[in-house]
């Protein structure tokens, strides 16, 4: 793989050191303020790029926008716009950032154009119709069919053949900052009778990334995978919440259901594909001969520092796990061609998790199932808790970023309080 060089850019914007949000990367998101609608803007540093009033200004006359195009209260009408489209309006706003770019900086409209990040409420990015959560991490794969299976086979015999996914439950994906209620439903010791029901006993996260794609199919038709990316618009940190008591006694035989239908959580600023693309990696290497569909010409891999913290009310954080995107085994390009290849349609603003993403450390495992291996090894957090699972009150913040020779393209963090239950049910 030929290394990407990154040109140095410097932005007149005042960036704080180690912002996520650097000239390198203008995410996409959604936004609104106390005197602002919600509207499509562009993270900067401290700031929000609003799209609208570039546009209102002229900024983007050289190009064919719709009107009101940013106006909106998510991202899909203008993702659908198609890739060329919104490339170039990154490109645009890119330019008018730069130091020696004086147009926006010596501008009238300067005031209303940048937006205080701390002034503004994030919205859901995207409306999602539909929802895929894969299972990709081998490490993660293997952890799990070694606790509930047989560890000698710990893997199931399709796994490396090809992409495991489920169809998941879009309406219950919220955005970062959204409270969520420990879920209810039924469970049953291995020791009992019969079920209970109650309240989960066994809250998880699950340390997962998600493409949202932009370019539309028709029924019957397929995804390669060398053009795949071009269907692709870019990612969100994603906390794929699973009640693990329920997932036990309800999986077998059609897969998970309610112990993950409950809530998902997401990042708020979509990271394009364009910003990733410096720090673009290798998958690992195939273990089985893969069949053609699935055979890739280039690298979709991508070398994304991960981090979770839990905070119990009132009390400091603890990172309780550093992972990396790079050590999923089945990537990107490969997932979107399974989902494909049998002719299923996709559509503008659809998700596409990754699946739990954990590393050959215990340290890196990416689910307190795995970190407290099954609640048999609780975690001790910093304030002097410990943890076998998420408790009432604690918050799981995730965070994500990719860096190299100075150059940082970060997601900010998706962050969730956990409520308690919600009623007796």
């Amino acid at each position: 793989m030929k290394e990407q060089k990154v040109k140095p850019l410097k932005s007149w914007v005042q960036i704080p050191k180690n912002s996520d949000f650097t000239i390198y990367n203008l995410p996409f998101g959604v936004f609104r303020n106390k005197r602002l609608s919600p509207r499509i803007g562009m993270a900067i540093g401290d700031k929000i790029v609003d799209l609208h009033v570039l546009f209102c200004e002229g900024f983007f006359s050289s190009i064919h926008l719709p009107e009101e195009v940013f106006l909106k209260d998510s991202l899909n009408e203008f993702m659908a716009l198609g890739k060329p489209m919104t490339r170039k309006v990154r490109e645009m706003v890119q330019e008018l950032l730069l130091e020696e770019n004086t147009a926006l900086k010596d501008h009238r409209a300067r005031g209303k154009v940048m937006v205080n990040r701390k002034e503004a409420k994030m919205l859901m990015p995207v409306k999602v119709g539909d929802y895929t959560d894969f299972y990709s991490s081998k490490e993660h794969a293997t952890n799990v069919g070694t606790m509930f299976r047989d560890p000698e086979n710990a893997l199931m015999p399709n796994w490396k053949h090809l992409p495991v996914g489920y169809h998941g439950r879009a309406s219950s994906i919220v955005p970062s900052g959204t409270p969520i209620h420990r879920p209810k439903g039924q469970f049953k010791a291995p020791d009992a009778e019969k079920p209970s029901f109650g309240p989960s006993r066994r809250l998880d996260f699950e340390l997962e990334m998600a493409f949202i794609t932009s370019n539309p199919t028709k029924m019957g038709t397929s995804i390669r995978t060398q053009e795949a990316e071009e269907h692709i618009f870019g990612f969100v940190l994603f906390n794929d919440w699973s009640a693990r008591d329920i997932q036990a006694w309800e999986y077998v035989p059609l897969g998970p259901f309610l112990g993950k239908s409950f809530a998902s959580s997401i990042s708020p600023w979509v990271v394009t594909l364009e910003a990733l693309a410096p720090f673009r990696t290798k998958s690992p290497k195939p273990e089985e001969p893969l069949l053609p569909y699935l055979q890739c010409e280039q690298d979709h891999g991508f070398d994304i520092h991960l981090e979770v913290g839990i905070q119990p009310e009132g009390k400091q954080e603890t990172i309780v796990c550093r992972s990396n995107y790079k050590y999923l085994y089945w990537n990107i390009a490969q997932q979107l061609a399974h989902q494909t290849v049998n002719g299923c349609n996709i559509n503008v603003g659809d998700m596409y998790a990754s699946g739990t993403i954990s590393g050959p450390e215990e340290s890196s495992f990416g689910s307190m199932l795995e970190l407290a291996w099954k609640g048999t090894k609780p975690i001790r957090l910093d304030c002097g808790a410990e943890r076998s699972f998420i408790e009432d009150g604690d918050t799981v913040t995730m965070r994500g970023y990719a860096e190299k020779d100075g150059v940082r393209v970060g997601f900010g963090e998706v962050s969730t309080a956990v409520m308690p239950s919600n009623g007796k049910g």
